[in-house]
């Protein structure tokens, strides 16, 4: 399990790439989550934990949405985000004619 700081230290990372790949800036993003820039520096840094709502504001103001997924599903998604690797010839699913889905 990853501590409480390196957890925010993580999110905070995330945040700023996102932030970077749109081209915007600390304080446009926080006016557009509606916090200020100085609290918007913290959480970008990982010394500051936010609120859920927040986060929310945050991650929609950087076009994405906070998902909860439970803890049993998370190898699955992580496979689901894996780039294409050519060495992996099986898929993540595997839809069939009928419409079911096989893991």
């Amino acid at each position: 399990m990853v501590a409480n700081s390196d957890a925010l230290v993580e999110i905070g990372g995330l945040l700023k790439a996102a932030r970077k790949g749109l081209a915007l800036t600390q304080e446009q993003v926080a006016d557009m989550a509606g916090i200020t820039r100085p609290r918007y520096r913290e959480i970008e840094a990982g010394s500051s934990a936010a609120r859920t709502t927040t986060l929310i504001n945050i991650a929609r103001a950087l076009g994405f949405e906070l998902m909860f997924i439970p803890q049993a599903m998370v190898p699955a998604v992580n496979a689901l985000l894996q780039p294409y690797d050519s060495d992996d010839d099986l898929p993540a699913f595997v839809a069939s004619p009928d419409g079911d889905v096989d893991a």
